[in-house]
């Protein structure tokens, strides 16, 4: 087997595989996030830290409203 031929399936291999199961991750956690603030949300008291965060947003749009 040629050094190029070994080179050109390592790196096809490393990409697909690293690339890919970094993305699965990644997608992972984000559902994971979405559904515990979906949860959150409908909860009959919001947490503090979701309460915090939508004064945050609230507070970034009367900063970005055009006057």
């Amino acid at each position: 087997m040629s050094i190029f031929l070994s080179t050109a399936i390592g790196l096809f291999f490393g990409f697909a595989f690293g690339v890919g199961c970094a993305l699965a991750v990644m997608y992972s956690i984000y559902m994971g996030g979405y559904r515990a603030a979906i949860r959150d949300s409908r909860l009959p008291t919001p947490p503090d830290r979701y309460r915090q965060t939508l004064d945050k947003i609230s507070r970034h749009e009367l900063k970005t409203q055009p006057k």
